[in-house]
């Protein structure tokens, strides 16, 4: 009888010893490529599934509702997309009761308690290889996955995104790879996600920390880029960057992490000063940032940390003296600031008044204390101390020189349409005694629409020859009028010039011109920045003037009209009359507008010596 006992403990020993000899591997590089380009053959064209995808799979089983039907498709897709389960977990993953599947858990749905629905998944060490199908996207109804410790390769799909209820999601080691996964992005209700021991890379979007997490893992992977700003913004009360590659400064914003317990900054490539926004860190009780390049001397406040337990700042560049009030810090137990460069340390850190304390300065250059650094290695470091109070990370950034405003430009009112200029257009005269052309001044104002044909700017008439008009009232002001562009003219002599009789215009303003007498006709002038307003006037007459300048006379006096004189011009060319080749506005630029003193549903990796 006595035997017995002694016999079950020794069959409870060998069934353990045999579950732990029980043979697993951890994939090689080429079996986790393999999978994952597996997964990526398998994957839609963009990354998810087409909408009503459940309904294109043809199933022979009956279930109580679609949500139940929509489960088993994801659940059989998951089950191909295992290369390896070695416990045989997925053994009774089929028919239709997906809520006898092991690691299946189903729930009343949250919008309709009469539906059973599948609301988590926990395969937590199961060893499985393989990847995630975008078929999971289907059990919309998913609050919890739960895959740690296990093999899985590839990206998260995007089909998680449609996994609205998401709250906790642990996915630590296995081999994913990818940036970030940007479908936490899209969970409004998640509030643990654990990413640790993966492959993920890249920067850390910065809305991460505005989300209402209430535990963040993202150790032991290959970030890069520095700390978000918005850290400060977060709600976590645990939060690990340990055993990455981030670079820069702690966001001085950190100081706002009123709910912050833990946080593990070691072995990254963290450097500069301290912020003393760290002081601010009341409810702290686990502070590491060992393993980086932090320079500098500590600040004066962080003997405010009150709940502090476990402090290490171990294997950096610090100099200076330990703060005297830091050893004595009442919830105090662990304080490493080994292999440093302090030189000065208070005794109560050389003898604390609590025999609980664990201290160890070894490694520093303190005078009289065993097991320091040598003196030239001491030197070259202490020698340079830096001041904190010009170091960007501790006083923030120097403001950048505001640019200079800008002139507000105005766009231009934009003339109307004009007909394309023909290139290099000939002028044809009329055959009969016509006057001489005009100079032709181009109003070259982009807010002018169109030069008005007045007795000053108008351009040669493309009308056979005209008489003098008589005296015609002229009632003002008109719509402008639309004239030809102008055009290259082959300057005859100089010649007479007919004027016509004078003609009452009345216009706003009044702008009475006297025509000078005639002078040679040559190359029409550069343009003058005076566009006179638009006014109506009778067919235009040419008239031979210089360049326009501004006159201010007395009201119009009849100018003399000398005989017309025959004028020799070029043979005629047979050309269409020439459209008006109007001055182009000019250019505008216009500017348009390790998871340490918390329990959570998820068993962490097994731990490591420094996590």
């Amino acid at each position: 009888m006595k035997a017995l006992p002694a016999l079950g403990c020794f069959l409870l020993f060998f069934c353990f010893f045999l579950y732990k000899a029980i043979p697993t591997s951890a994939l090689s590089d080429n079996e986790a490529s393999y999978i994952a380009r597996r997964q990526l053959l398998a994957l839609p064209e963009n990354g998810d599934l087409p909408d009503g995808f459940e309904y294109t799979v043809k199933t022979t089983e009956t279930f109580k509702n679609e949500r139940l039907r929509r489960a088993f498709i994801a659940l059989q897709a998951w089950k191909k997309a295992m290369y390896s389960d070695p416990l045989n977990i997925t053994r009774n993953w089929f028919g239709s009761n997906v809520c006898s599947y092991k690691g299946v858990f189903c729930a009343p749905a949250l919008d309709d308690p009469n539906l059973t629905v599948v609301a988590g998944i926990d395969l937590n060490h199961a060893d499985i290889a393989g990847y995630l199908p975008v078929e999971l996207g289907l059990m919309t109804d998913l609050a919890l996955i739960h895959l740690n410790s296990n093999r899985f390769c590839g990206i998260i799909p995007k089909s998680f995104s449609r996994l609205n209820l998401m709250y906790e999601f642990d996915i630590s080691n296995n081999r994913f790879v990818g940036p970030f996964p940007e479908v936490v992005m899209t969970w409004t209700t998640i509030k643990y996600l654990d990413i640790r021991y993966n492959n993920f890379e890249g920067c850390l979007p910065p809305e991460i920390f505005e989300k209402e997490l209430d535990a963040l893992f993202l150790n032991n992977n290959r970030f890069t880029c520095s700390i978000p700003e918005t850290i400060g913004t977060s709600l976590v009360s645990v939060v690990t960057f340990a055993n990455n590659k981030f670079k820069g400064c702690i966001p001085r914003s950190i100081g706002k992490m009123g709910r912050l317990n833990e946080i593990l900054f070691m072995n990254n490539d963290l450097g500069g000063c301290f912020p003393p926004e760290i002081g601010l860190l009341a409810n702290v009780t686990i502070f590491d940032v060992s393993f980086n390049s932090f320079t500098g001397s500590l600040p004066q406040n962080i003997s405010s940390l009150k709940s502090i337990d476990i402090l290490d700042i171990s294997h950096n560049k610090l100099t200076g003296a330990v703060p005297e009030n830091l050893c004595k810090l009442p919830s105090l137990s662990n304080f490493t600031f080994s292999h440093n460069y302090f030189t000065e340390e208070p005794k109560g850190c050389v003898s604390p008044e609590r025999n609980t304390i664990v201290l160890d300065d070894s490694g520093n250059c303190v005078a009289g204390r065993l097991n320091q650094k040598l003196n030239n290695e001491c030197q070259s470091v202490v020698s340079n101390p830096v001041d904190c109070s010009k170091d960007q990370c501790a006083v923030g950034p120097l403001p950048s020189k505001p640019n200079p405003p800008k002139a507000p430009v105005r766009a231009p009112p934009m003339p109307k349409p004009q007909p394309k200029p023909s290139p290099d257009p000939i002028y044809q005269s009329p055959p009969s005694p016509i006057r001489p052309p005009a100079p032709i001044v181009p109003s070259p104002s982009p807010s002018v629409p169109s030069p008005s044909p007045i007795p000053v700017q108008s351009p040669p008439p493309t009308s056979p020859p005209i008489q003098s008009p008589p005296l015609v009232p002229v009632r003002s002001p008109p719509p402008p009028v639309l004239s030809p562009p102008p055009v290259p003219v082959h300057s005859p002599p100089p010649l007479p010039v007919q004027s016509p009789p004078p003609i009452t215009v009345h216009s706003l303003p009044p702008v009475p011109v006297q025509s000078p007498p005639p002078v040679p006709v040559h190359s029409p002038p550069p343009p003058v920045q005076s566009p006179p307003p638009p006014v109506h006037s009778p067919p235009p007459v040419p008239v031979q003037s210089s360049p326009p300048v501004p006159v201010h006379s007395p009201p119009p006096v009849p100018l003399p009209s000398p005989p017309l004189i025959p004028v020799q011009s070029p043979p005629p060319v047979h050309s269409p009359p020439p459209p008006v080749k109007l001055a182009p506005p000019p250019k505008v630029d216009i500017v348009l507008p390790p998871n340490i003193g918390f329990q959570y549903s998820s068993p962490p990796p097994p731990m490591f010596p420094g996590y």
